[in-house]
């Protein structure tokens, strides 16, 4: 496709990826509606979830096509500092209610700011941007140490050398692939750690990173799965019928594992959505026309959110969501392309054809999607 002169067009690839994506989210929002359906069940949050996740990606997708480098590392390092500001993670702050959760919700928006960060640098023309923006996200690891989060350090840490280790990386099946079989593995531990399944050693490990209390809440939410393995209790009514949570004054009325909560408030299809959903966004990577390191950076961020997720309540926290859709956006987002067809005297001398002027997202090598 040759544009005319002036005109910015964009190319009409992975429309059948968007159609897919809008299908799966769509079943999401409608799935919470009618497992809510004559029940005294909240399905305000999920909607808002999935509107979160919405609007973060529109935006993603329009910056990312627009300003490749520049909007993705502003909503970075407004998340990092957002994250690292909060007075939880101040030392020496004084909270009067401890917020439950917040400290997962803040080392999930660390993983997906360094991811953010980290494609903005990949998009990148020059490479003293490059290695000032990775500078940058190796000092937001650096903060979070000192400001007591070691957690949020080391994700910061991953996604920055995964980053740094796709640099010459061809192939995107094999890397997403392991992405969607590392999230399949957390949530089947999560799954056998609250069945009882694994063995005493590592059990007794884990139960010990993990806590008590924590684990209860997964074998809470296992058992009314079980009980109601279609339609679950209803969205929000985990807390109202865990016996953890009653004996627990202050609980938030969460079980700490997104895959367990919809299984326990949205049966198995609420699983099987939340994996579709995963997975979408593991093949709209795929099929992204952004350059390859730009690609596998994203999907080593969302793979992070995913472990967090399936021991954690990261997902139940809007700016998390927001922050998720924003990366998921600017990692697929489809070039503008533009140029200038010059006068056939002044642009073919001695017989040359016209040269054509295409760019991508402003990278080098960023018009092709890669294998």
């Amino acid at each position: 496709m040759v544009p005319s002169s002036g005109r910015l067009t964009e190319e009409p690839r992975g429309s059948a990826a968007d159609a897919a994506g809008v299908v799966v989210f769509g079943c999401c929002a409608a799935w919470a509606l009618i497992t809510a359906a004559g029940r005294d069940a909240r399905p305000e949050g999920m909607l808002l979830a999935l509107l979160a996740v919405a609007a973060g990606y529109a935006f993603g997708r329009i910056g990312g096509a627009l300003l490749p480098v520049a909007v993705p590392a502003a909503a970075a390092f407004a998340g990092a500092f957002a994250a690292l500001a909060a007075p939880e993670s101040l030392p020496g702050a004084v909270v009067m209610v401890p917020a439950p959760g917040h400290g997962g919700a803040e080392t999930a928006q660390l993983a997906l700011a360094a991811g953010t960060a980290c494609c903005a640098a990949w998009a990148a023309r020059r490479s003293g941007t490059r290695s000032a923006l990775r500078l940058a996200v190796a000092g937001v690891a650096v903060a979070a140490l000192l400001l007591g989060s070691p957690v949020g350090c080391v994700v910061v840490v991953v996604v920055l050398l995964c980053s740094s280790a796709v640099a010459r990386t061809r192939r995107r099946v094999p890397v997403l692939a392991g992405c969607a079989l590392t999230a399949a593995l957390v949530t089947g531990g999560t799954v056998a750690m609250a069945g009882d399944a694994l063995p005493d050693g590592p059990a007794a490990v884990l139960e010990g990173r993990l806590t008590e209390h924590r684990v209860l809440l997964w074998r809470d939410a296992l058992g009314l799965a079980a009980e109601r393995p279609v339609l679950g209790i209803g969205p929000d009514g985990f807390g109202a019928l865990s016996e953890t949570v009653r004996n627990t004054p202050g609980s938030d009325g969460k079980p700490h594992s997104a895959p367990l909560q919809l299984a326990s408030e949205q049966g198995l299809p609420g699983v099987a959505l939340l994996g579709a959903a995963f997975c979408w966004t593991l093949v709209a990577l795929g099929r992204s026309p952004r350059s390859t390191p730009v690609v596998l950076t994203a999907g080593a961020s969302l793979t992070v959110l995913a472990a967090l997720a399936g021991v954690g309540n990261a997902l139940s926290f809007p700016q998390v969501t927001v922050a998720a859709g924003l990366l998921a956006g600017v990692a697929t987002s489809r070039p503008l392309t533009y140029g200038t067809i010059p006068e056939p005297a002044a642009a073919a001398p001695d017989g040359a054809l016209p040269a054509v002027l295409r760019e991508g997202d402003g990278t080098p090598g960023e018009g092709a999607p890669g294998s």
